[in-house]
């Protein structure tokens, strides 16, 4: 049968696809690997003078909301 928790979970799951949402599975960069930070600014330091990088920060700055951030 399963425990209360798993039901709980499975009623939960049902109602969220009765609403018309579905489960997704997304796989991120695991921030805490070893080497992460260096890849990080060694990306970054390949783009810093990129002028099509500095086109689209450009762009996403006039098109950014920020209202309520402060």
């Amino acid at each position: 049968m399963g425990t209360a928790g798993a039901m709980r979970v499975r009623k939960h799951r049902a109602q969220l696809r009765a609403a018309g949402l579905r489960p997704i599975q997304i796989w991120v960069p695991d921030t805490r690997r070893p080497g992460f930070a260096e890849e990080c600014r060694r990306q970054s330091l390949a783009l810093r003078n990129d002028p099509q990088e500095r086109e689209v920060g450009e762009w996403l700055e006039q098109v950014a909301d920020h209202e309520g951030w402060e």
